[in-house]
Formats: structure tokens, sequence, C-alpha cells
């Protein structure tokens, strides 16, 4: 029903904002990656939102980017994974590092957020498989085959940081098998 709010920015009480939209404002609970993107009070502000109805509250949940919100959207219709989990998710990880763990089906990277336990970890890759990986961790520089897959696992169980991972990767051509990958990689990052 309200797919996007813009006005002034008013309050900035995290998760929450106040947002005046012709005289109206709208309280809306952000994520912390939008929370720390906002502009300054009394700026203009853009947020693509999503409403949810309950039986005792309308909630206004705002988003910096479609992409987030369609995120957000995908985590709420999973059971047992609700609004607030969901604005966890994407506060403690960015979508295209969501979309990686996903793709690579790992529960360690989720377990991190605060939250979200073994379980939930599991239930979220199995529930998003196909759904969110494949389309938008392509866009992301995602794992294009098992040995990129086993490359990237390989960099990550060394200690290197999932960026220094990612970035490692993007040195090593396409199609390159995982032990010659592996000695690429730790090339490129030896020189970094």
């Amino acid at each position: 029903m309200i797919g996007r709010l813009s006005g002034i920015l008013l309050e900035k009480n995290p998760p929450q904002l106040l947002v005046d939209c012709q005289g109206v404002g709208y309280e809306v609970d952000v994520p912390m990656s939008t929370f720390y993107n906002l502009p300054a009070l009394g700026d203009k502000v853009t947020l693509f939102t999503h409403l949810t109805v309950r039986e005792d509250a309308h909630l206004l949940y705002g988003f910096g980017n479609l992409e987030e919100r369609k995120v957000f959207r995908q985590l709420i219709k999973i059971s047992g994974v609700g609004a607030r989990t969901a604005l966890a998710i994407l506060s403690g990880m960015s979508v295209v590092d969501l979309a990686q763990a996903i793709t690579l089906q790992e529960p360690g990277r989720l377990t991190k957020v605060p939250g979200i336990g073994k379980k939930t970890a599991e239930r979220l890759l199995l529930e998003l498989k196909g759904k969110l990986g494949a389309d938008l961790g392509a866009g992301g520089g995602a794992v294009h085959n098992d040995a990129t897959a086993d490359i990237l696992n390989a960099m990550i169980a060394l200690g290197y940081s999932d960026k220094e991972a990612m970035l490692a990767l993007k040195q090593v051509p396409a199609g390159t098998g995982v032990s010659d990958g592996i000695k690429l990689a730790l090339k490129a990052l030896s020189k970094a």
C-alpha cells in the first residue's frame, strides 16, 4: 500500500526514523545499512517501504534501495523469520554477502548475525536457495562453479576475511583448477 516515502528527515533513533511527508510524520524502522547512509536531519530522504498490517499495529519498514526491500520481503516469507529478524540480518550483512552465503551454503556466515542460530541459518539457506543467491549473487560477483567455491572456502579457512577472499578470487582466471586457483589467490593476496 505504501511503496515509497519521500520527505524531510525529522528524527533518527536507531532503528527508527521519523519522516515528514507533507505534514504527516511517518515512523519507519530501517536496517542499519540504510541508517548509516541517511542524510542529515532536516534534509530530504527517499525510502522504499514495506507496510505490515497486524491486528494491533501498522508497521512501516524502510530501505535505501529496492534490492534491500526485495530481500526483506523474501526473508519474512520464511517460517520463524519475522520483520525484526529480517532487519537484523540486513543490518548484520550486505545483500551481496547474504547472496554469497546462500550460494555457497555457508551457515557460519549467517550465525555471525546476532539473533540467528544454527537452525535458523540452515532454514534460511534451504528456503532461499535458488531464490536469492542465484539472481542477486550473480550481480555481486558470486561464485560460478564448484572450483571457485572451493577456492573461496579455502581462502576463508586459511584465515582471510570474506572481502579479502573475494578480492583474491577476482584475480583467478575463470576455469582455473582448485589447487592452481588457491596458489594464484595466495599470490594475489601477498602482493596486496
